[in-house]
């Protein structure tokens, strides 16, 4: 049986345990999260959307996610 590699990152303050995610747009996608109405912060920096799949991540990173509501 073949180990699925994992990553543990604080995600919103809460210690996480996800299947490896090489990058931020990785980690949304595994969260279930749309990247359109997110905005994610790795170690205290702003990930702009257009480089979320640039941004690698690493075993410890902090992340913050805000998700974005509409309204009316």
């Amino acid at each position: 049986m073949e180990r699925v590699a994992t990553m543990q990152l604080t995600i919103n303050g809460e210690m996480r345990e996800l299947s490896w995610a090489p990058d931020v747009a990785a980690m949304v996608a595994e969260l279930g999260l749309d990247a359109r109405k997110v905005a994610v912060e790795r170690n205290l920096e702003i990930v702009p959307r257009s480089l979320y799949a640039a941004t690698q991540l690493a075993d410890g990173d902090r992340i913050e996610i805000v998700h974005f509501i509409g309204g009316g």
